[in-house]
């Protein structure tokens, strides 16, 4: 899952960001609104985190001009801002929530996994291919009833193979979907995940669901 994160304090983006890249989620940065009004705009997020007082325009404009052009992702402000009348601005703008600064980030935490599991329209809670199932918002997995037990990026992985079943993804997509850092093609931190990734869904398995596509990539689907 990918966050888009629209704050212009540079020290508490780096908080964040931290934070929600340990706990499995892949995250985009802009520091002025105007920036992050471009990403959203383009851009596919599970989750925009969203300060008001932005440069470059704030954050009521930014909510305001996605939901006039019919984007819909869930918003999640956050802003020292805390009067009655600023909460009431922004659930009335189309927000999903908003959490008062200063915050303890395990609130934080509960509160994306919340927002997503209340709004996410665009994918299904529990993605199938064969007779593995993946649970996109409890962050749970399991394959013919037997629960796998995966760290937060392995499973980030599986759930990116799984929404794109049957596509080949190439090393690149993943390592910018799921690592949120530019491929190098002289890494193997792909390979070595895949193969921990392989370790949980296939090898207890007879049959295979995690292929190898050479030169490409890898793709998630059921082969006869």
């Amino acid at each position: 899952m990918k966050l888009l994160l629209i704050e212009d304090d540079r020290r508490v983006a780096a908080y964040l960001r931290k934070g929600i890249v340990e706990a499995g989620f892949a995250v985009d940065i802009a520091h002025r609104g105007d920036d992050g009004l471009h990403l959203a705009r383009v851009g596919d997020y599970d989750l925009i985190v969203l300060d008001v007082m932005l440069p470059g325009c704030d954050g009521w404009s930014v909510i305001a001009d996605l939901r006039a052009a019919g984007r819909y992702t869930p918003v999640l402000f956050l802003s020292a801002m805390d009067a009655v009348s600023d909460r009431v601005r922004g659930l009335e703008l189309g927000a999903d929530d908003y959490l008062v600064k200063p915050f303890a980030f395990s609130e934080f935490l509960a509160r994306v996994r919340t927002v997503i599991r209340r709004g996410s329209t665009r994918q299904n809670e529990i993605l199938r291919v064969g007779d593995l199932e993946v649970d996109t918002v409890r962050f749970a997995a399991s394959r013919s009833g037997r629960k796998l037990d995966l760290t937060p990026k392995v499973f980030s992985l599986l759930a990116l193979l799984a929404r794109r079943a049957g596509d080949v993804l190439s090393r690149t997509l993943i390592a910018e979907q799921v690592w949120d850092m530019n491929f190098d093609s002289d890494s193997n931190v792909i390979d070595v995940q895949v193969r921990r990734l392989r370790s949980k869904v296939d090898d207890p398995f007879p049959s295979k669901l995690i292929h190898t596509v050479r030169g490409v990539g890898y793709v998630l689907e059921v082969r006869d």
